[in-house]
């Protein structure tokens, strides 16, 4: 396994990024892997590594660059307060600059391959990964939003608005008690994806909880193990 860790070069400043793929058989599809309100830390570098195990090039940026130098967090009221202030320097808009600084990069290495590319999101970044389908769908041809937050919201960038623009598949993980999540949003969002013609896949979890699938305090090992075979079932279908 090749491990990088570059300062990616973004418009809006250096976006520190980690990226994981296979030592052999190469090139290997994208998958831009968006990290959740916790930020980086050993357990999305885990989960990073597993998916590029499979066969992926595997990009997990550092989403609070904005905000300043890349940090790991911890459990401290400090801490809580830093990380509550770097949410709100994530956007969709936001998004859309980044992802295209890490494709740019990906384009000129010669272990990522060129094509279909999939996004994987948790909790403030599931809907980051919809935002791409919308504004890439000649790119992003597969898109999970794993415990995703605020998908439905006020405001002309909510997640399950302008579906029509999306040919990508896209899958939910939705946990039937998320504050982050009601149910009610779920049965808009699917409404929403059947008016668009999105092809989809929503999997309402009714015993995890938000942030069941990086190892920590609310892992979930069915809920976690069931939103892994979906999502490499998805790339298998579209971005292999």
């Amino acid at each position: 396994m090749i491990e990088q860790e570059v300062d990616l070069g973004a418009p809006d400043g250096a976006m520190k990024t980690f990226i994981y793929h296979p030592t052999h058989d190469g090139p290997h599809p994208v998958v831009l892997y968006l990290m959740d309100a916790p930020s980086i830390r050993p357990a999305l570098h885990d989960m990073a590594s597993r998916l590029a195990s499979a066969g992926y090039y595997v990009m997990l940026p550092y989403l609070y660059y904005r905000g300043g130098p890349y940090r790991e967090f911890g459990a401290s009221d400090e801490d809580m307060h830093a990380r509550r202030e770097l949410m709100e320097t994530v956007n969709p808009t936001g998004i859309l600059v980044d992802g295209s600084a890490l494709l740019e990069f990906a384009a000129a290495d010669a272990a990522a391959r060129d094509g279909k590319v999939g996004a994987v999101g948790f909790c403030m970044s599931g809907g980051l990964t919809i935002a791409l389908a919308k504004a890439m769908p000649d790119r992003i041809a597969a898109a999970a939003s794993i415990h995703g937050a605020w998908l439905v919201r006020d405001g002309d960038d909510s997640p399950h608005l302008g579906l029509d623009a999306v040919q990508a598949e896209v899958y939910f993980a939705w946990c039937a008690d998320d504050p982050t999540a009601p149910v009610a949003d779920m049965e808009v969002m699917e409404d929403a994806l059947k008016a668009a013609g999105v092809t989809y896949n929503i999997d309402f979890l009714t015993e995890a909880v938000h942030g069941f699938a990086p190892a920590g305090e609310r892992y979930h090992h069915d809920a976690s193990e069931l939103h892994w075979e979906r999502v490499h079932a998805m790339l298998r279908r579209n971005v292999d």
